[in-house]
């Protein structure tokens, strides 16, 4: 069973995370500004869209299928992108194993992946805001 009830439950939480880590760790998303980097990362699973457009500053969140055209593009399903926000499968891992897709430069993940670090600090009070987390070990389970 999916983490993840629907698109629009994962779209809340992807917001809430990402506008904090903006808010409160504004340095992350550096190396995506600087490089002037453009990603999309598709979820399946359900199936979402964001694009991150690093010509802006701050970065500009898409959520949904929209945006400028993307440099490098990321599919992965939606179990797997929680795992790599809780911390339980490392990025480098996703991408060796195939559970994580990337199409075009795969250098460009280096500044992607400092975003990814800083918002896992953060993910595990998001999924407890949206009631997502459960039990004194913070053991997620979906609502």
């Amino acid at each position: 069973m999916p983490f993840f009830a629907d698109a629009d439950q994962l779209y809340a939480v992807a917001q809430q995370l990402l506008s904090r880590v903006q808010e409160e760790k504004p340095h992350s998303a550096e190396g995506i500004t600087r490089s002037r980097l453009v990603v999309r990362l598709r979820t399946m699973g359900p199936a979402t869209e964001f694009t991150l457009n690093g010509r802006q500053r701050p970065l500009d969140i898409i959520y949904g299928p929209a945006g400028p055209r993307p440099i490098l593009d990321i599919e992965l399903s939606a179990d797997t992108l929680h795992r790599i926000l809780l911390g339980e499968l490392p990025l480098k891992r996703a991408v060796g194993n195939g559970a994580l897709r990337v199409h075009g430069p795969v250098w460009h993940l280096v500044p992607l992946a400092d975003l990814f670090y800083q918002g896992q600090e953060i993910y595990p009070q998001v999924l407890a805001d949206h009631g997502l987390l459960a039990g004194p070990g913070g053991a997620a389970a979906r609502a």
